[in-house]
């Protein structure tokens, strides 16, 4: 109570001396716990802020301001069709381990076993996913624009595009063509390293497939021309016509959407007030975050609220980070854990752990049928803890947004319980929000205090799903209806929420069928527009990263996937059953050129800090490349009592400046290092 109350008054306080632009909301999505993200956005309401920063868009916002650009709204998300293509590009993506498919496993070995069907891996390093390959193009780290832009000019050069799609489907595909025409392909293939004869197999094999999927991930989405690379990814799908049919690239709808649609200059849109950086998607980079906190601008960022995120340690400049967390006026996290951010904040609000809540993920990415699954808590809370939703739920009561206790719909609600449907809370619901309009932006905290009290014990925090059940149901009622049988709009979004509450396992929200994502493209004409005038650019003027010295020879590939290393839920070490100090990837040739061996430490050095690292010879890596896993260097109590830290902290290496121009994605996969023996112990 002491702290919801000093954190309210100061809030207050800086709002009313600063405004709403002084806020900053990082993360709300952590766990695999989705839930916490929706009722965080009634706090921003709160405070008038829109300034979200997330992993996410430390990630992704290329490839969402590409969707943007092609299919009429940033939300728009395409997905692969692995599992019934003949022909399928893996790119900059370890699939085997980082899975990202259903079935990943059973799919790869699929492929390797069908002689009929075709599995082509982009990628610098041999993974495990290129060993399953039956073309592996190892381009040279950096390179990849070079390659993709080879393999769609051989298709438009060699006439291999498919002409009816693009004039039945895009738009501005003439000036791509020309683009690509004038693409000096042999050039290209001996700037990223891979033999022209391999580049026009590919593409030709790519162009002549049945249906021909490409899946892609951040080996080419934090590497250099992030943006770019993103397009032409795309390009590769589109202009052979591999899209919105089985077995190939499509787009797909969500249940809960975990990403909006950032208006443009033209339309009014919301810029950072230091940086002046656009939003993409309704996210902001956490590459610009320090830079408006870190600075005298009388507009500057001057309170974060962190929830379920660690961006001390996960965000790039993790020295920029602690100068601006310690520069801050209030920091508010909520969080399971001391993590490394935690020891930065004012305040520490103690959430239930992953095991003691109902909770869920939005990645409904499924098709035909997109799954969901609500999982119950399995041990009743231990300590002073809260779930996130009563956290959110005091903080706005605090600030006065809503009352402390909904009489009349709490009684609803309970009455309910005992009739069919819901019918006497969702009228009283409506008739609420009519009178009290101000309520609207914190609807899912509402539903949690009222409609959440008359739900089964522990499971209020799931109570925002019956508005989120409902709104699906009327958007895509006929494939709700095709899965769920008949019954309205109203009907179908109650036993979906009814199922999530009956149902320990998932189950299917929908049955969509091809012809449906059509409905999906959200231009205007309801057509592609391929012609995106900045990538155009771009591509006419591609150079060669300039960053290699004789300094930092060596490009470190950080945040690679392995299997133990998923993410930073667990804190120690004890739950990796291999690569406990998550070891530096390096050629035996580069361990012999520095006169150090297999095993030994050593000093990753880049012109922003230095780490130590285990090293491991691996002759899976290029000459030149050394990579490291994410999800270490987190400190940890051992059972000794000491802290310690486990493994490399690789954003100690990396820096803020080193990022695509256009969306400020970090460009972790090409950080320029040296190694150096270690001192004597």
């Amino acid at each position: 109570e002491q702290a919801i109350a000093e954190i309210s008054t100061q809030m207050r306080d800086i709002k009313a001396a600063s405004g709403g632009h002084s806020f900053a909301y990082y993360g709300g999505g952590g766990q695999g716990n989705h839930l916490g993200g929706v009722y965080g956005a009634a706090l921003r309401a709160a405070l008038g802020t829109p300034y979200v920063y997330s992993a996410l868009a430390q990630e992704k916002t290329g490839d969402f301001w590409v969707n943007g650009k092609l299919f009429g709204r940033q939300s728009c998300y395409v997905v692969e069709g692995m599992e019934h293509a003949d022909f399928a590009i893996v790119l900059g993506a370890n699939p085997w381990a980082a899975h990202g498919v259903p079935k990943t496993r059973e799919i790869l070995k699929a492929f390797k076993q069908d002689p009929q069907r075709t599995l082509v891996v982009i990628d610098p390093r041999r993974t495990e996913t290129a060993d399953m390959a039956d073309i592996h193009l190892q381009v040279r780290p950096g390179r990849d624009a070079w390659l993709l832009a080879a393999i769609i000019a051989v298709i438009f050069q060699e006439g291999l595009e498919h002409r009816a799609f693009l004039a039945d489907h895009t738009r501005e595909h003439e000036p791509v063509r020309a683009r690509f025409m004038s693409i000096p392909v042999a050039e290209f293939a001996a700037l990223c390293g891979i033999e022209e004869a391999r580049i026009r197999t590919v593409a030709r094999g790519l162009a002549n497939a049945k249906a021909a999927t490409v899946r892609a991930d951040l080996g080419i989405q934090q590497s250099p021309n992030s943006t770019l690379n993103s397009y032409l990814e795309k390009l590769l799908f589109l202009v052979t016509g591999n899209f919105n049919r089985k077995g190939t690239n499509h787009l797909v709808t969500q249940f809960a959407p975990l990403i909006g649609h950032s208006k443009t200059a033209a339309e009014g849109e919301i810029c950072t007030q230091v940086t002046g950086m656009p939003g993409i998607s309704k996210l902001f980079p956490p590459n610009i975050l320090p830079a408006e906190i870190n600075t005298p601008h009388p507009r500057r960022v001057r309170a974060l609220v962190v929830d379920s995120a660690n961006p001390a340690l996960s965000a790039a400049d993790g020295q920029a980070w602690r100068q601006a967390l310690d520069a801050l006026e209030l920091m508010v996290v909520i969080d399971v854990a001391m993590t490394e951010t935690a020891r930065h904040a004012h305040y520490i609000l103690p959430a239930h752990s992953q095991f003691e809540k109902a909770e869920c993920t939005f990645f409904t990415f499924g098709f035909p049928q997109p799954w969901f699954h609500l999982r119950k808590p399995l041990f009743s809370a231990q300590g002073n803890t809260l779930p996130e939703a009563e956290i959110y739920r005091r903080l706005l009561v605090a600030l006065g947004a809503i009352p402390e206790r909904f009489g009349l719909l709490e009684r609803l609600a309970r009455l309910d319980r005992r009739l069919p449907g819901r019918r006497l809370f969702a009228l009283g619901l409506a008739s609420a929000i009519k009178l009290n309009p101000q309520w609207a932006p914190y609807l899912p905290v509402i539903l949690y205090a009222t409609l959440g009290k008359a739900l089964p014990q522990d499971l209020a925090p799931a109570a925002t799903l019956w508005g989120v059940s409902q709104f699906f149901a009327a958007r895509h009622s006929r494939a709700v209806r095709r899965q769920w049988g008949k019954g309205n709009a109203y009907q179908l979004g109650e036993r979906l929420f009814s199922a999530m509450l009956d149902n320990d396992r998932p189950f299917a929200l929908a049955h969509f069928t091809y012809e449906e994502t059509w409905n999906l493209l959200k231009t205007q004409d309801n057509k592609i527009h391929l012609y995106i005038a900045e990538m155009d650019e771009a591509l006419a003027n591609l150079r060669l990263d300039e960053r290699a010295t004789t300094a930092y020879p060596l490009t470190l590939m950080a945040g690679e996937r392995r299997a133990y290393n998923a993410n930073q839920i667990f804190r120690t070490p004890a739950w990796r059953k291999t690569d406990k100090d998550g070891a530096m990837r390096i050629h035996p040739s580069d361990l012999k050129a520095l006169n150090l061996k297999d095993g030994d430490r050593a000093l990753c050095r880049s012109a922003r800090g230095a780490i130590e690292v285990v090293l491991s010879a691996d002759e899976t890596v290029q000459i030149g490349m050394v990579t490291l896993p994410h999800g270490y260097g987190m400190w940890f109590t051992d059972e000794s009592g000491q802290r310690v830290q486990n493994g490399p902290a690789i954003n100690e290496l990396t820096c803020a400046d080193h990022c695509d121009p256009l969306t400020k994605t970090p460009l972790h996969k090409h950080v320029k290092v040296r190694i150096e023996a270690c001192a004597p112990a």
